[in-house]
């Protein structure tokens, strides 16, 4: 029988931290013995990093940043974009609308160069960057299209608060 463990904690500048099992966290000290992407807070492993403290997002190709940092905006309160270390990339849709939340019109909310990682729908798209997302990853137009192209299915994605990522990035080199 598999049990759901859940530990909050709280890191720099009142970002709370939860682990949804032990397995997460076994990933995320992996992660965190990795050499990181050179400016990110990512493991230089990923094809796609996204640092939630300064809302960017970079593109990585072996090991090194290919393209950004790009200004992103995510999830609002109540709607947190989704933490991790071991996202995948497993579907595109180029012209998505959503079956969840209305767009300004009142009419199902389009996400162009939608890329899909996480569970719940959580996705890289493009939108107005004004506005706070339902827990995805949101682009300039031309940003997104960017994602679109580049990320294939399969890619790895980060998503990390920078600051406390960087510390136990520090703290977890060579513990593994």
């Amino acid at each position: 029988m598999t049990g759901l463990v859940l530990v909050a904690g709280v890191g720099l500048g009142g970002t709370a931290i939860a682990t949804a099992d032990p397995e997460q966290s076994r990933v995320a000290q992996q992660a965190h013995a990795e050499p990181a992407a050179p400016g990110t807070p990512c493991s230089a492993a990923v094809r796609a990093c996204v640092d939630l403290e300064t809302r960017q997002a970079w593109l990585v190709r072996d090991g090194r940043v290919a393209d950004g940092p790009f200004p992103v905006t995510t999830g609002g309160e109540g709607k947190a974009t989704p933490v991790g270390h071991s996202f995948r990339v497993y579907r595109k849709e180029a012209d998505h609308r959503s079956g969840e939340y209305p767009g300004p019109d009142g009419r199902p909310a389009r996400m162009p160069w939608s890329v899909f990682f996480a569970d719940g729908g959580i996705a890289f798209h493009g939108g107005d960057l004004s506005r706070e997302s339902a827990g995805c990853v949101k682009l300039r137009t031309r940003d997104a299209r960017r994602f679109f192209e580049t990320l294939q299915v399969g890619d790895k994605v980060q998503v990390v608060n920078g600051s406390v990522e960087r510390r136990h990035r520090a703290e977890g080199r060579g513990h593994l």
